[in-house]
């Protein structure tokens, strides 16, 4: 992988995202459809949310045995995740309907996933999709010390071991969240006056994420206790859904920005790269597995990232289809289109890469 991709001439900028959205807009058009969500994504919200919560009503009624316990709380993680994935993503995209309270509150979901909506719509649709794999704009590449993403971030002794001690780190995602992120990054943001839409006063932010940590903090761990599960159990629980959920939610994020094929192009003093938005995306994103139909269903799309980025407010459901355009165009511009047939290839892509950024720098 390269830190560097190949410059384009601004015709080409031009022509390639004027082509491919003529395109994309036709597709719709023709077949008389919204770029927002449809009965199957209504539907895949009822099978998310009870995947999330039918195992939690179950720990809360029903006294078990304690392996049947633990497995009900991965389910919880696996629906957590399948929950974000799906229903949340799509809503703070604005691309779950084409009214305006609907994505509002089926992105309001955050909350009782550990999240904050202001703090993950400056994360992931300002910096992340308007700095993809750009250090130190892209907070999504940083993870202090103990992990190496990019070839431009500090190399440090620790990180010949990366590949092999990273995957038990993802898990800590959500759980962070949880705990501290959302604290962190909400002082960062307002410090900087980053906002995405409605701008509120910083008083109105501070008290929606203290409110919503005790309501979130009052259904997963108060609750279960007084209505008398065990308090180390209701705290072994809560680290198993998460532990599940970051997992799946790190690897599915990593399998996109992180692997052999992508870049990660270094701006200049301004943030500014040469290349236009469109263009960057395709060289720094990569899709995987796009012909399976599980993971094309539970990952919200996600493993057809190069469609998301390009498209951010089209719901995932349609991506399978606009992905033929997007590759056809892409191949016309001649342009990169990087995409793993499987998941086990993007994985192996991924934990090889970590493991080449984890060599000492002079020995690479």
């Amino acid at each position: 992988m390269n830190n560097t991709a190949p410059i384009f001439s601004k015709s080409d900028n031009l022509k390639f995202f004027r082509t491919l959205n003529k395109r994309v807009n036709d597709y719709f058009k023709e077949n008389n459809i919204d770029k927002t969500g449809n009965w199957k994504l209504h539907v895949k919200t009822i099978v998310m949310f009870a995947l999330f919560l039918t195992p939690y009503f179950f720990l809360l009624a029903m006294d078990m045995p304690f392996w049947t316990y633990l497995l009900l709380n991965v389910v919880i993680g696996i629906g957590m995740a399948g929950v974000g994935m799906n229903v949340m993503h799509d809503g703070n995209h604005g691309a779950y309907s084409n009214k305006s309270w609907v994505n509002k509150f089926m992105g309001g979901s955050i909350y009782i996933l550990a999240g904050n909506v202001y703090n993950w719509q400056v994360q992931h649709n300002v910096l992340h999709h308007t700095y993809t794999n750009i250090l130190g704009h892209d907070e999504d590449l940083e993870a202090g010390r103990i992990l190496r993403f990019s070839k431009t971030s500090q190399w440090y002794a620790h990180h010949r071991f990366q590949h092999f001690y990273s995957v038990f780190l993802y898990g800590l995602l959500t759980f962070n969240w949880a705990i501290t992120t959302d604290f962190l990054q909400m002082r960062r943001y307002l410090k900087r006056n980053l906002s995405y839409g409605e701008f509120k006063k910083p008083s109105i932010r501070w008290t929606t994420l203290v409110i919503t940590k005790v309501i979130y903090f009052s259904i997963w761990l108060v609750l279960p206790m007084v209505l008398g599960v065990t308090w180390w159990k209701v705290l072994l629980g809560f680290l198993v859904m998460h532990y599940t959920a970051g997992v799946i939610l790190s690897v599915v994020f990593q399998l996109a920005h992180v692997v052999e094929e992508t870049v990660n192009p270094v701006a200049d003093e301004h943030g500014e790269i040469e290349n236009t938005w469109a263009i960057h995306q395709l060289f720094t994103t990569a899709n995987f597995a796009p012909k399976n139909w599980l993971v094309n269903y539970y990952t919200g799309g996600l493993n057809h990232q190069i469609e998301h980025h390009i498209f951010p407010n089209i719901s995932h459901v349609h991506y399978n289809k606009i992905s033929e355009i997007v590759k056809q165009t892409a191949a016309e511009c001649n342009l990169p289109y990087h995409e793993f047939k499987t998941t086990r290839a993007a994985i192996y892509s991924h934990f090889n890469h970590l493991r080449e950024l984890g060599r000492k720098p002079q020995l690479a």
